[in-house]
């Protein structure tokens, strides 16, 4: 039997002795604030401080913000997993990276060596993440994550000023400095979390598509889908104007308001049924009572609804993914719709490294361009203010915000 590798505890902060930096620091239930705390040196001999100029709030995010995970969360841990910067410095085993190069900061921290980054499925990482509790919850560790969450490692987040980034020639992407920062930060996340849901639904030429959430990850879904070659692509969600935006994109809407039953909607469109069927809605989505009244109660931590609707939607012997961020456990799952309908499910977070510098190579050729889900921008100061706009649906354009360091507008 092969030797199951054993976690590597890297999360150490061994803070700078002098330097201060400010972070978006994580203080309880709808409590994010800029606080100051001491600079991340290097702590492991591959590791790098990078340098943040740009960095943006993930719908993710918000899962602790709005006390979703209080019970996995610690006062204090900086936030974040979407960001870019110029290395400041390196590790003595660090070989591709240097002080000076433009990176994109990948969230998921991968060790490369295990069985599973030898598989190139990253997020499934042995070695990166100490989380007892995880292991007890899922039988198993999954990879570390920046700034999420003491069940993913409890790794500071690049929300910040500095980042100390583990394993650099691996978390770290280089990037050419010509291209817009907007662009860099959309591939941080978003853009390969948007690929990687195309990749486990296998969308290809000529597929018939559905995607549930009109977010920022659900809109590049769809539009990474028609890249990839889909025949057409349904758009579902609550809000008339990301439904607008989704339409706009050439997308054909459909309005859960209007249509509480999407998939009878889509299937009145489509009697054979979608080929793929994508959920990146999140797990809060609820459209009935009954999910609503459970999650109220505390009788389940996710809702089914709109797991139930995309394998309602596609056809027999279809595929479905699961983008959406499930963490818990749900009640009334169509056990028997998905078996019968022998439909093939599968989820998991995004193996990020996998689809470098491929993502990097067509939005720097102009064949994709993943700036369009910031339709606001602003100073990295006032993100406790950005917080509380993507919460309550206030933020400016509807979608995301790409926050500014000072040390990022000095670069522009």
């Amino acid at each position: 039997m092969a030797e199951v590798a054993k976690p590597v505890h890297t999360t150490a902060y061994k803070p700078h002795p002098t330097e201060k930096m400010k972070a978006a620091l994580w203080m309880g239930s709808k409590t994010i604030e800029l606080g100051e705390v001491p600079k991340p040196t290097i702590t492991a001999p591959k590791d790098a401080i990078v340098h943040i100029t740009h960095c943006t709030i993930c719908g993710s995010d918000l899962h602790m913000y709005d006390g979703a995970l209080n019970k996995v969360m610690e006062k204090g841990l900086i936030m974040g997993h979407e960001a870019i910067g110029i290395v400041e410095e390196v590790g003595p085993e660090v070989k591709n990276l240097k002080a000076g190069d433009r990176v994109v900061i990948m969230p998921v921290i991968a060790c490369g060596e295990c069985f599973y980054c030898k598989r190139k499925e990253f997020s499934l990482c042995d070695k990166t993440n100490p989380s007892k509790e995880l292991q007890q919850m899922y039988g198993h560790r999954l990879s570390g994550i920046f700034g999420y969450s003491m069940i993913t490692g409890g790794y500071p987040g690049d929300q910040a000023e500095y980042c100390r980034v583990p394993n650099a020639d691996l978390t770290c992407v280089k990037a050419p400095k010509n291209v817009a920062a907007k662009k860099l930060v959309g591939l941080a996340d978003v853009t390969p979390t948007a690929w990687h849901g195309c990749e486990l639904a296998e969308v290809g030429e000529g597929d018939v598509v559905g995607v549930w959430g009109c977010g920022a990850v659900g809109l590049s879904i769809q539009r990474l889908a028609k890249y990839r070659g889909a025949r057409r692509v349904y758009a579902v969600d609550k809000d008339a104007h990301r439904l607008s935006i989704a339409k706009s994109f050439d997308m054909i809407p459909i309005n859960v308001e209007e249509h509480p039953d999407p998939a009878r909607q889509i299937l009145s469109l489509e009697p054979h049924g979608l080929d793929r069927g994508i959920e990146a809605s999140g797990f809060r989505s609820t459209n009935t009572v009954t999910h609503a009244t459970m999650r109220a109660l505390g009788a389940e931590g996710d809702s089914s609804d709109t797991a139930s609707a995309v394998i309602k939607a596609t056809r027999k012997g279809g595929n479905v993914a699961l983008i959406g961020d499930f963490f818990f456990e749900t009640n009334d799952f169509p056990i028997g719709m998905l078996m019968e309908k022998a439909i093939t499910l599968r989820g998991g977070q995004l193996y990020a490294e996998k689809y470098f510098p491929f993502l990097v190579d067509i939005v720097a050729d102009g064949k994709y361009d993943p700036s369009f889900m910031f339709t606001h921008e602003d100073k990295f100061e006032n993100i406790a203010q950005s917080y509380d706009a993507f919460y309550n649906h206030k933020m400016p354009g509807g979608l995301k915000v790409c926050l500014a360091t000072a040390f990022g507008r000095a670069q522009a």
